[in-house]
């Protein structure tokens, strides 16, 4: 029998927590699954301080980081993509230089869903490229439905911005609105970059998506089903649900105050690592939580300097944007913080309810801690995935699906108050759906399970098209 050799992937994710932490997640998993596999994280920071930083830190032994800092100017329009394509030289040099001083054996690169760029690397080195899609399978869906109607049919896809339009899209199980498309297909170069990236993920070798079958079933079989779309591999949920301690000064204060609450009893807000809003928009939700009579913990960030790639900071006096009395009122049944330790939170059992932005990392802790949402997109696909949440899986309300951070639209209080009391029915269907699918996520992830099984198809497909 011949002995099968060890191979090399080399990774590339796109700063941010979003991005970073799934892919060295992912990186885990595999290395764990597989003794053969070792993996190069190639890390290009943003000439910012970003908090992702120490997080590159955390490996095993076959795991490893290369990190690149250009420090150059971030071009105003699709500013990712230029960061990107500044980075083909180094990365070049950095993998030519692992191939020449150490004999690795190259499997491929697997990059992030916006470094499609880099496919052109892979090729100089005559390796397979995989991409690593961080949003839903129905999301990538429309990315290739929006590409073909484009291609095919010259779709003009700004004709449903902010419409009630309805467009069947082979992913999701409802009609989908104009209203909830990402922002990006109604500008130029936002459009631009969708579709040259759904043409480019169609050259790869596979597709590896952080979901799980049970979750998007629907979507996964329209993606296999399609001949024209490269294998996917569903093999979430990928989270990073390890780490049950922090070191953040407030966190102990944080859980204690849960501990002291009642079974499901707490309305959980947070809107993510960029998630805020501006002061007449915080008065609505305060209004709304003093209204309800439900216990919250709340999530209350200060916006960034306007224009400013920075992340929404800590407000040393969060009185100063709540109506006055607020925390007075409030304070036998309610709790303002800043920071949250989300995943920690989430798996408390005094929470009942999660009012969120709908990210797609946010969605899959919610699932996987088995708690229900109350969808209030910001930006990006969140108002996709919310609509799909709500529509499609069931597993959320609605408060404001179509909101988009930067508009006019005030959410008015009585919405909020309805969709938190909607959130907190104690028997409704939606809360019975996101138990099951709680049991479902975490078998996925066990021999014999789902996400299990495609994990290893995709390794299996690595070590088939080593040369």
């Amino acid at each position: 029998m011949v002995e099968t050799k060890n191979a090399e992937l080399v990774f590339i994710p796109i700063p941010g927590m979003g991005h970073l932490v799934p892919t060295i997640e992912m990186a885990e998993l595999l290395t764990d699954r597989d003794e053969r596999l070792s993996i190069t994280v190639l890390i290009m920071k943003f000439p910012i301080e970003s908090k992702s930083d120490s997080y590159s830190r955390k490996s095993n032994s076959r795991i490893r980081f290369i990190e690149f800092s250009l420090n150059q100017p971030i071009a105003p329009n699709n500013f990712v993509l230029h960061f990107i394509e500044s980075h083909k030289d180094p990365v070049r040099d950095a993998v030519a230089k692992m191939v020449r001083d150490e004999s690795i054996r190259l499997a491929g690169f697997v990059i992030d869903m916006f470094c499609t760029t880099m496919i052109d690397i892979a090729n100089e080195f005559g390796v397979p490229t995989y991409v690593f899609n961080t949003v839903s399978a129905a999301r990538l869906g429309l990315n290739f439905h929006m590409q073909s109607l484009s291609d095919e049919q010259n779709l003009d896809v700004t004709e449903y911005k902010d419409s009630d339009a309805e467009l069947l899209v082979p992913t999701y199980i409802n009609p989908v609105p104009g209203k909830v498309f990402p922002s990006r297909f109604f500008d130029e170069d936002g459009l631009t970059m969708l579709l040259s990236m759904a043409r480019r993920f169609r050259e790869t070798k596979g597709i590896l998506i952080n979901t799980f079958l049970d979750l998007e079933a629907y979507a996964l079989k329209s993606l296999s089903d399609d001949d024209k779309i490269p294998a996917v591999y569903p093999i979430g949920p990928i989270l990073h649900v390890k780490a049950k301690s922090d070191k953040n000064k407030d966190c102990d204060k944080i859980m204690k105050w849960l501990d002291e609450q009642p079974f499901s009893s707490v309305v959980f807000l947070c809107f993510g690592s960029r998630g805020y809003f501006d002061g007449d928009k915080v008065k609505e939700i305060a209004i709304a939580l003093e209204q309800s009579d439900h216990r919250f913990l709340w999530s209350l960030r200060k916006p960034p300097p306007k224009d400013s790639l920075q992340d929404p900071s800590e407000y040393e006096n969060p009185e100063e944007v709540l109506p006055e009395g607020f925390l007075q009122r409030t304070a036998g049944f309610g709790k303002v913080i800043g920071w949250a330790p989300q995943v920690a939170v989430l798996s408390h059992p005094s929470v009942g309810g999660f009012v969120s932005h709908c990210g797609w990392n946010s969605t899959l802790e919610s699932v996987w801690c088995g708690v229900p949402i109350a969808a209030w997109p910001m930006y990006a696909e969140q108002q996709l995935n919310a609509f799909e949440l709500v529509k499609d899986i069931g597993i959320a309300v609605e408060i404001k699906m179509d909101y988009r951070r930067g508009s006019d639209v005030i959410v008015k209080a009585e919405e909020i108050e309805k969709g938190i009391r909607l959130l907190m029915e104690p028997e409704s269907e939606m809360r019975t759906k996101m138990k099951q699918l709680k049991n479902k996520s975490r078998m996925a992830l066990m021999e014999g399970g789902s996400s299990y099984d495609f994990l290893r198809c995709f390794i299996d497909n690595v070590f088939d098209n080593i040369a």
